[in-house]
């Protein structure tokens, strides 16, 4: 044996012992060095991805707007800043969106404190509902509020009141929009943490509100600071809902970058506030990355089924009466008159009408944008579910290095750079062989995929991390190639996020306005292109196409998420 051989010859045992060890140590170096090779290797796909579709175009516009004559003019960012309607346009975007983040916590919050602790009949229909506004394009969200506080809406037939344009419509439609994030992102937390920790302290003396302030509001405060980060992102980036609700009178960043691309040509100003929006949105991702660092540290969580019970009491009542009215009011009362708006017209004149091509700003009847969005969502959801699920297998491992790391925050960059720069810069980038895609059905798949892929990343990755590391490292002892270890081993336990994934990609494809806007061509317009083509267009019958086809796509959104609903692997209410 090798004991007796060691004791007989400790010089000889010594030095097998340290060549067992070399060897050993040498098969871990092999093994960290082909784990780091297997990583990079599903790194490429979406490095290559990004760089060409993403980074590429935004630089290329921005290249286009700076540059002059082989020389780069940065003191275009001064005069640009110094103009007193480009600082208007900043200021209204900074306060409109710290004013949304604000009316948004002050609404939602209760809501979140109701769907975490409160088990009452429809629960689970309820939280699929107010997350409905959340996936529908921005168009249909515009578009439902035009139909409640718009000219000919709800409230001026009733009260002579308008708020079209006002700022109040776009702050209820951003409240509206971004309402499902606050209730999941902070409920889901809420309904994990102890009730046992803030009785105890009522036990010893603390009032209710002293007891919530010192016990449960630190426990929350990331996920809060986390949640009115994202709503801040998406109210700050605000494109459909500004240009349908503003009007000329109000103009984010976003909206201005538009105007300032396609009416006055002027790309210079327009790559000076895409740098400045750029800028700002890297800050937002980097504190959201801090406050997401921050929420995973140590908190005691127990299963959210033990947390709930029914309401006691006149006051735990009356609060779940006021978030029923709430989202009776704010998030259904919308959608149900854009509906009702949409049989406005006799004997469905407004859906018959969109079957006829005479007269519509289009070469095709407007019916067949629903056909092409849906072609078009589906290659976008194969084309991000691939980009992403790579993605996210590469960031599995939480060893990942700093650069590693760093990619997985810049997945995050499509949702809050400017739309309108990606759909511009796809045209002027991609213009020339062997990208010359101009012509290409595919941009609009492309654009749409950019959105998706973070959607698919974000909500594969914890899934991925879950599984544990043992079964692949099993696997692959026995032989298995790391493609067999992922199909034999991770899908298995993924397929269900895999699915959910796919399905929010569908979606946010599926309502992509703002790069689809320059790209999409007039015989193969989607439904949101649609929809704004027909609301700039004066006429109660283009109106009315406009409601109808908004009532299509808000339907197919719909279904596409109670389809995620039953689908979850999980009920904590989180995202």
């Amino acid at each position: 044996m090798d004991l007796d051989r060691t004791e007989v010859a400790p010089a000889e045992g010594a030095e097998g012992a340290g060549g067992a060890g070399g060897v050993g140590a040498a098969k871990g170096s092999r093994g960290a060095r082909g784990s780091a090779a297997v990583r990079l290797g599903l790194l490429a796909v979406p490095v290559a991805f990004f760089a060409v579709f993403f980074a590429y175009p935004v630089a290329a516009i921005v290249a286009r707007g700076l540059d002059a004559d082989g020389s780069w003019r940065f003191g275009r960012v001064w005069d640009v800043l110094a103009q007193s309607d480009i600082r208007h346009v900043l200021w209204f975007t900074l306060w409109q969106a710290l004013a949304s983040t604000a009316l948004t916590l002050l609404v939602a919050l209760p809501a979140a404190y109701v769907f975490a602790r409160f088990e009452f009949p429809g629960k689970q229909v309820l939280r699929a509902v107010v997350t409905v506004p959340f996936v529908l394009p921005t168009v249909v969200v515009g578009t439902a509020f035009l139909a409640l506080v718009g000219r000919g809406g709800l409230l001026d037939e009733l009260w002579g009141v308008r708020l079209d344009t006002t700022v109040w419509a776009i702050l209820l439609a951003h409240v509206f929009f971004n309402y499902a994030v606050v209730v999941r992102t902070v409920g889901g937390l809420w309904a994990q943490l102890d009730p046992r920790q803030e009785e105890a302290a009522r036990m010893l003396g603390a009032s209710r509100l002293r007891a919530w302030r010192t016990v449960t509001l630190p426990a929350l405060g990331p996920a809060v600071a986390a949640a009115a980060l994202m709503v801040f992102l998406f109210t700050f980036t605000s494109f459909g809902v500004v240009q349908i609700l503003g009007g000329p009178t109000f103009s984010t960043l976003e909206v201005e970058i538009y105007r300032q691309t396609s009416e006055l040509f002027d790309l210079p100003t327009a790559a000076v506030l895409t740098i400045v929006q750029f800028a700002a949105v890297g800050a937002i991702l980097a504190v959201h990355a801090w406050t997401v660092r921050r929420r995973e540290s140590a908190l005691r969580l127990v299963d959210a089924a033990g947390t709930v019970r029914r309401p006691r009491g006149a006051g735990q009542w009356a609060l779940l009466a006021g978030v029923l009215a709430t989202i009776a009011v704010l998030l259904v009362l919308p959608l149900a008159v854009l509906v009702q708006r949409s049989f406005g017209g006799s004997d469905f004149a407004y859906y018959r009408a969109l079957t006829s091509d005479e007269g519509n700003v289009f070469l095709v009847p407007p019916i067949d944008a629903i056909g092409n969005s849906l072609e078009y969502a589906v290659v976008a959801t194969v084309i991000a579910v691939f980009v992403g699920g790579l993605a996210a297998a590469a960031l599995t491992r939480r060893d990942a290095g700093r650069l590693v790391r760093g990619f997985d925050a810049l997945l995050m960059l499509p949702l809050g750079v400017s739309a309108v720069t990606v759909g511009f810069g796809f045209l002027i980038a991609l213009d020339e062989p062997p990208l010359d895609l101009r012509t290409s059905w595919i941009l609009v798949p492309l654009a749409q995929a950019l959105v998706g892929v973070p959607f698919v990343v974000r909500t594969m990755l914890p899934v991925l991390r879950a599984v544990d590391q043992r079964l692949r490292e099993a696997a692959a002892v026995l032989g298995a190639s790391p493609w067999r270890v992922w199909r034999e081993v991770d899908l298995p336990l993924v397929r269900r996020a895999l699915l959910v994934a796919a399905g929010f990609a569908f979606a946010v494809s599926l309502g992509e306005f703002g790069a689809t806007v320059f790209i999409a061509r007039p015989d193969n317009p989607t439904l949101p292109v649609a929809v704004a083509r027909l609301l700039g267009r004066a006429g109660e019958l283009n109106y009315g196409q406009a409601m109808a086809l908004s009532t299509i796509l808000m339907v197919v959104c719909a279904v596409a998420l109670l389809v995620l609903e039953r689908l979850r692997t999980d009920r904590t209410g989180e995202f």
